[in-house]
């Protein structure tokens, strides 16, 4: 705590019991540098300083009594008050004051109506000035408390930036400045590690009440986080003029992006990209290497599912409205790029689109299944995807190694497996 707000607690405290000990303090003074110090309203300032008056003034004098303080909000006198109900049968004189007793003060009282009696303190001891210092200090630990929370909270769904502070039973701890977050590990990206005095960017995800203040829980595989990214490296969508429609992510490893335009004048895919894949790039780095595919979105499903699957060339897309399966066609020498790596394109574009999708060589066709693809029209993507290299290097298609999967093999629902280390971008004899 900093020495002015120890300081203005203690003369608070001596302030609140000052006119009744013969104490000259200047009490309003006191509060107004505690507003100013801690940012807390003066009104609960002064409420704090008014309990901590009674929970003294019960300590001192051992007592049950009914007690009331008030501080003028203008000269800052003290006043305390002895608060008894008025009954037409007293059962508990501490709290009570028959009707007779009440009528012979005012003729005006009735039952149920309340008696204050001013209360004229003698001696307000060391231990009972030190009791209204501890309830002042407890009242702003929690209004403080209750500041942050209700600023985090509002935050939920948004990033922050954090330093490390230090590693914990595998939790990582980070400083927001005014509070502490925690990074537990299932939020944790694989193979990240945070060294001491690191500043990292996370999503806030939650933000919860405990008896010890508020606990921010963060992460860095959310997509959230990469969505957040995007509009602080990308104006146009921070302005709403290009618009994330949907984000598959395995953090760490690779995600893709579907983003669409409302002006037809801008190309919402270029926009992401960046000039020399700068904006795509800043993005990258700050998720250690993790490749990010930039599709463009349709509202034409079939169009949407080719382009999900880029880098990868689709010939057709039937679609099973029923099932809601997507079953896609690719040439022979597409099919391994199409399923990607233990099948993490096929798996990251069936997210995207929310579709299953199973995916088959134009070689694999049936003659019953050539006839059922040649009444259908080719599939075209509607731009050319950009996947942006996880080693900072230029913009590449990566060329995924996988088996080839059986026929309609259902390649969105392969095993994720363990992340593999990321390949070598080269270009496609089509690119070339």
């Amino acid at each position: 705590m900093a020495r002015g707000g120890t300081e203005a607690q203690a003369a608070v405290a001596a302030g609140g019991v000052g006119p009744m000990a013969g104490d000259n303090l200047d009490l309003l003074g006191a509060i107004t540098e505690l507003e100013r110090e801690r940012g807390i309203g003066r009104e609960t300032l002064l409420e704090a300083v008014e309990a901590a008056l009674v929970s003294a003034y019960k300590r001192n004098y051992n007592t049950a009594e009914n007690v009331a303080a008030r501080i003028d909000r203008h000269n800052g006198q003290v006043e305390m008050f002895l608060i008894k109900r008025v009954a037409a049968e007293v059962a508990d004189p501490m709290q009570e004051i028959s009707l007779e007793e009440a009528t012979g003060i005012d003729p005006g009282y009735q039952a149920g109506d309340t008696v204050e009696f001013p209360v004229v303190l003698k001696d307000f001891g060391r231990i009972a000035a030190q009791t209204a210092k501890q309830v002042v200090v407890q009242r702003i630990r929690e209004a403080e408390r209750g500041m942050i929370y209700e600023e985090f909270a509002q935050r939920e769904g948004d990033i922050v930036t954090g330093v490390v502070q230090r590693n914990q039973s595998r939790n990582v701890f980070l400083d927001l400045g005014k509070t502490e977050a925690v990074l537990p590990p299932s939020e944790q990206m694989p193979g990240d590690s945070y060294a001491a005095g690191e500043r990292v960017k996370l999503y806030l995800v939650e933000v919860r009440r405990t008896t010890k203040g508020p606990q921010v829980i963060v992460s860095r595989t959310h997509p959230g986080l990469l969505k957040r990214l995007f509009e602080l490296e990308v104006p146009e969508i921070h302005d709403g003029l290009v618009e994330v429609k949907a984000i598959a992510r395995e953090a760490g490893t690779r995600s893709k992006l579907a983003v669409y335009s409302r002006d037809d004048n801008v190309d919402p895919v270029g926009a992401c990209v960046g000039h020399k894949g700068m904006r795509v790039q800043h993005v990258v780095a700050e998720l250690r290497g993790e490749k990010i595919d930039i599709v463009k979105w349709s509202a034409s499903t079939p169009e949407f599912v080719a382009n999900a699957l880029s880098p990868s060339k689709v010939s057709h897309v039937l679609l099973y409205e029923e099932d809601k399966v997507a079953r896609v066609v690719v040439p022979d020498f597409q099919l391994s790029l199409a399923i990607g790596r233990a099948g993490q394109n096929a798996r990251l574009a069936a997210k995207l689109t929310g579709w299953r999708i199973d995916i088959k060589s134009e070689g694999q066709l049936t003659e019953e299944e050539r006839t059922e693809v040649a009444g259908q029209p080719a599939a075209t993507s509607s731009t050319a995807p950009w996947a942006a290299a996880g080693d900072g290097g230029a913009l590449a298609a990566p060329w995924a190694v996988a088996a080839a999967s059986p026929p309609w093999g259902a390649a969105a629902a392969a095993p994720a497996g363990r992340p593999e280390p990321p390949v070598e971008a080269r270009p496609r004899e089509d690119q070339e």
